[in-house]
């Protein structure tokens, strides 16, 4: 032990100690040029907020660490970035709130999150770092969306959209709960604009395929699936009477049409116009704009039913009867054809429309207890589970898995449909009406149309201007400086317009995974040699919250960035878990609580390494736990536990073989469970195992306690490596390797034998597997708790191998 060591542990002074050695030896720079064996390990980033890095963060990058950790002491040359998602309107509305500017207060921001995780002390390589609203890395956010352009995946239209009166700005669909806006309460409207939008629909097949072997959670992939939304059904054709129109619905039960009584058309539908009659022509507009002051989700989820008749009647292809043409804002635009067949007695949403509205319902599907003329009573008949059609014509009896199809046939064969796969899956808008974003990297010139900017001159930067603020009219801010959007087209030299809308934060970070390896370089997005070497990600690890969209979005843009012969994988991250929630005493963390966990503070009380393993402790990584400041004590007193046993530990003599056989079942125990991301119970068993070592204060050998540093370091780096040079080595404990167990001294030689007297259990002894009836006495007699309860000369002694002594006195 030097002069510097502390007695007893302090991480106060172990700490910073070996931060600053970390960074002095380049411990945790990865080896990004010709690694024998590279693993990606890979954090989700973080929005820098002002408010400082949050507990929740902390949860999730501990974990991450422990398993990048793990897997460099595994021997991979382990590569583990953290940049920061810095772009978007939360940064921008805070810096609104306190009156700063989003271009000052977002670096002030990341320099605390960067100094926040520092003490923290994750194994990351900074010289990769990234931060989204950098121009050398918006540059290449903007050389993206070039990409899909080039390869006809990005285009302009008139598109209803969520707007938020408050945040100025439009919002996608989960950013709208209950009809409110997420973020400030603002009840949401609907509005029609000019958006940019990416074509992640042609690839909902590929999307929904690729996640049958993805590694991944069910739960996870699961929630991919329902969002792509896989629909197999037809399009199926109505004239219009008296229009030389057709209106196409799309529907997954071609086999109802019988008992489509009425068609739904959204209110957005280009044909409501033209198909209202004169009558109803100011019912219709009324609706129309009753209707734009919804958000899309409302739309989608109100259990009220509210609709206008057209005036207009449309042909049922199957039984030739006119049917009411109706409009409800229960049908959206984007979804399907903005169309609907309403078959009322065989599905819930039409059925409650139709008794508001008096409409007819008609019974064509029966169970098998069931008639043609079975009332149908107070709710439409949806279960399809053996049942069959009736009031069909020629399909009568027919099951409905064989209707949907012959159906499909004959209506087809009438040039009436077409069977169709659907996704419900719409392409992705990414234009925003804000300022903190990259500018979207088009032209507008009145003689050339929209032309890309060249990519020798991007970025396209985002100017400092004072006067951020958005405002209702729509339109971004960037569209009140004519001296930055004022510029000569690339194509004619003549004077042009810039887009001045900026991309979604999703864009952002849709690629991101792919600069860290050439963060350092300008010249390109990503280096072809390392985007080989170290691409597609090993292990991603994020929130739930994020299981969806992002990586939907990332997927999306890998696929695309294949095709056009920049990479040559097409899924982005092989392996992915999403981590758990923390709460507090019970309830979620929120400022309103007071309850919210400043991290410095406890770093600070109880050093890193405790409050990483305490976060660790509270439960099942992938599923969180309860914070309570009680139960950190518990952590520290383990990691006090360790530090003396390594400053006493002896080096004469061996160590003890029942020590010796538990610390092999503890390497193969912890092992496993960190793999596995069940790092609670890998430090439960580690718990146990330092109880066995001091067990009656015995002093340790140096054998004993030297793997179970290598063990805890993932989880407390500082400890170990200070608890590595206490032991006399000199490099890294990160470079000593994951120590390995032996399978034979997994089988237990032996076991517990319960003692009775006179039947009473009255303890246990430990004995040599096989031991027999002499040695199990000795050892019984030899235990005074016992054998304070056996006077005299035991009258019989019942012995049942491997399982009981009974002594009878």
């Amino acid at each position: 032990m030097d002069e510097t060591t502390p007695n007893p542990y302090q991480p106060s002074a172990v700490e910073p100690k070996w931060q600053a050695r970390w960074a002095e030896r380049g411990t945790n720079r990865a080896k990004l040029d010709n690694p024998a064996r590279p693993f990606y390990a890979l954090m989700m980033f973080p929005y820098p907020s002002a408010e400082g890095l949050h507990v929740g963060n902390l949860f999730a990058f501990t974990g991450s660490d422990i398993s990048a950790r793990f897997h460099r002491l595994l021997g991979y040359d382990v590569f583990q970035p953290l940049g920061f998602d810095a772009f978007g309107i939360h940064s921008e509305n805070y810096a609104l709130k306190i009156g700063a500017h989003p271009m000052e207060l977002t670096p002030k921001n990341v320099a605390n999150f960067t100094r926040q995780l520092g003490r923290a002390g994750f194994m990351v390589d900074w010289n990769q770092k990234v931060d989204t609203s950098r121009p050398d890395y918006y540059k290449w956010t903007q050389w993206v969306f070039l990409q899909l352009h080039k390869q006809g995946l990005a285009y302009k239209k008139a598109a209803a959209v969520n707007w938020c009166p408050t945040d100025k700005t439009v919002l996608a669909n989960e950013q709208v709960e209950g009809g409110l806006c997420e973020r400030c309460g603002t009840p949401v409207e609907q509005r029609f604009l000019e958006q940019w939008f990416f074509r992640i629909s042609d690839y909902a097949p590929r999307l929904l395929n690729n996640l049958e072997w993805l590694d991944w959670s069910n739960v996870t992939r699961q929630a991919q699936r329902n969002w792509i939304g896989k629909s197999e059904g037809a399009h199926v054709h109505f004239d219009v009477q008296g229009h030389n129109e057709r209106l196409t619905v799309f529907t997954t039960r071609a086999d109802t049409i019988f008992g489509a009584t009425y068609l739904v058309l959204a209110p957005e539908h280009p044909l409501v116009n033209t198909l209202t009659t004169p009558a109803q022509q100011e019912s219709v507009r009324a609706y129309v704009e009753q209707t734009t002051k919804q958000d899309l989700i409302s739309r989608k989820s109100t259990r009220e039913k509210t609709g206008v008749f057209t005036g207009a009647y449309a042909i049922n292809p199957a039984t030739k009867q006119p049917i009411p043409i109706w409009i409800a804002d229960y049908v959206l635009m984007e979804y399907g054809t903005g169309a609907i067949m309403a078959v009322p007695g065989h599905d819930e949403r039409d059925f409650e429309f139709a008794q508001v509205f008096g409409l007819p319902i008609v019974r064509v599907v029966a169970a098998a207890d069931q008639q043609a003329d079975t009332p149908l009573g107070d709710s439409a008949f949806t279960d399809d589970d053996g049942a069959r059609l009736v009031n069909s014509a020629q399909f009568d009896g027919m099951s409905v898995v064989d209707a949907k199809r012959e159906v499909t046939a004959w209506l087809a064969s009438q040039q009436h449909a077409q069977a169709v796969t659907n996704y419900r899956l719409h392409d992705w808008c990414i234009s925003r009406q804000r300022y903190w974003g990259p500018p979207i990297p088009i032209i507008y010139c009145d003689d050339c149309g929209a032309v890309p900017v060249p990519e020798s001159q991007l970025p396209v930067e985002l100017p400092n201007i004072p006067d951020f603020k958005p405002d209702d009219s729509g339109i971004s801010p960037l569209a009140r400086h004519e001296e930055w959007y004022r510029v000569p087209c690339p194509t004619c030299g003549k004077s042009a317009r810039r887009e001045t809308d900026v991309s979604d934060t999703f864009l952002d970070s849709a690629w991101y995974f792919l600069r860290y390896p050439s963060a350092t370089r300008d010249d390109v997005p990503f280096d072809a040699t390392r985007t080989k070497t170290w691409l597609p990600v090993n292990s991603y690890i994020g929130g739930n919250e994020h299981a969806v969209l992002h990586l939907l979005y990332s997927r999306f843009i890998t696929m695309v960035l294949k095709d056009g012969g920049h990479i040559d994988f097409e899924e982005p991250f092989t392996r992915f878990r999403a981590h758990g929630m923390i709460i507090r005493e019970g309830a979620k963390m929120s400022k309103s609580k007071g309850n919210v966990i400043n991290p410095d503070q406890y770093m600070e009380e109880w050093g890193a390494d405790a409050f990483r393993m305490y976060l660790m402790f509270l439960g099942p990584y992938e599923e969180g736990g309860d914070f309570r400041d009680q139960g950190i004590s518990g952590v520290r007193r383990f990691l006090d536990r360790l530090w003396a046993s390594v400053r006493d530990a002896r080096s004469e003599g061996g160590a003890e073989e029942e020590v010796v056989r538990k610390l092999h079942r503890t390497i193969k125990k912890v092992g496993d469970d960190t793999a596995n991301l069940a790092y609670n119970t890998a430090i439960a068993a580690m718990m146990e195992y330092i109880n066995v070592v001091r067990r009656g204060e015995r002093v340790p050998h140096r054998d004993e306690v030297q793997p179970l540093v290598q063990l805890v370091a993932p989880y407390a780096p500082h400890l170990a490596e200070e608890c590595w040079e206490l032991l006399g080595h000199t490099g890294s404990v990160f470079d000593a390797g994951w120590p390995a167990f032996d399978a034979a001294q997994l089988v237990d030689n032996a076991i517990d034998l319960v003692v009775q007297v006179n039947g009473k259990t009255r303890g246990k002894v430990r004995l040599p597997t096989g031991a027999g009836q002499d040695e199990a006495m000795a050892e019984a007699m030899a235990d005074a708790a016992i054998a304070k309860f056996v006077t005299g000369t035991p009258r019989k002694v019942v012995f049942v191998p491997g399982r009981l002594l009974n002594v009878v006195v």
